[in-house]
This record gives C-alpha cells, sequence and structure tokens, in this order.
C-alpha cells in the first residue's frame, strides 16, 4: 500500500475527504490549473451546485501542499499570456491515489444507496 513521503500515511487515512478537497483533486487530475481556473471548472462541472469561494480554496490548497497532494508548478503554458503572479497546482501521484480511493469510497455509498432504493428508483 503506498504511504506519502511527507507524513507516511496511506491514501485511505485522509478518507473521508471534504467535498471541497474532492473537487479540487478532481479538477487537477486533468492537469495544472490555478486558483481562478480551478473554482471555474467546480462551477462549471457542478452545473453551477458548487462553488468554492476563494479562502476555502486556498485554504485546503494550503493543506494539500503541506500533506503532498499538490505540488506548486513553475511551469506556465504560455508564460506571455499569463500573469506572473499566478501560481499554478497539479495533483501528486499520492494526491491521485487518494483521490481515486475516495472515488472507490463514494462509488460504495452510491451502490449501497441503490440496493436501498435511495437513488436510482423511476415513479411508476
Amino acid at each position: 500500500m503506498a504511504k506519502s513521503a511527507a507524513t507516511g500515511r496511506t491514501p485511505e487515512s485522509y478518507l473521508p475527504l471534504t467535498p471541497a478537497t474532492f473537487q479540487i483533486l478532481m479538477a487537477l487530475v486533468d492537469g495544472e490549473r490555478h486558483g481562478y481556473a480551478i473554482m471555474t471548472e467546480v462551477t462549471e462541472r457542478s452545473d453551477h451546485t458548487v462553488r468554492l469561494g476563494a479562502g476555502t480554496l486556498y485554504g485546503s490548497l494550503k493543506r494539500l501542499l503541506e500533506e503532498g497532494l499538490v505540488e506548486e508548478s513553475a511551469e506556465r503554458t504560455d508564460p506571455e499570456m499569463d500573469d506572473e503572479r499566478r501560481r499554478y497546482y497539479r495533483i501528486t501521484k499520492f494526491g491521485l491515489s487518494v483521490a481515486k480511493a475516495e472515488a472507490r469510497r463514494l462509488e460504495a455509498v452510491v451502490r449501497v444507496a441503490r440496493q436501498k432504493k435511495l437513488i436510482g428508483v423511476r415513479p411508476a
């Protein structure tokens, strides 16, 4: 079982993730993003039902950086088209392991909810 080099913890020991943390990690799975792009991705992907405020986003990113789930990137896709003050973040290999563990946990919860007929039931 993989452990974080920063904390010595397993991916499962981070679970359950807060909704904000999971949303941030999911936004970074597709590639590097700066803070505003993370907020936009989460809002659009959730059909505007989830909105991360700046305080929540940057507080979460600080914690994720400390725990080794994300890292800051010095690279810029196009330095001439970008604001040099922007910080870009990317998910680490361990962060991806944590995100996958959370997705599996949520999948199991949804499976039970379907069995209990809480979701996936069509009205007669």
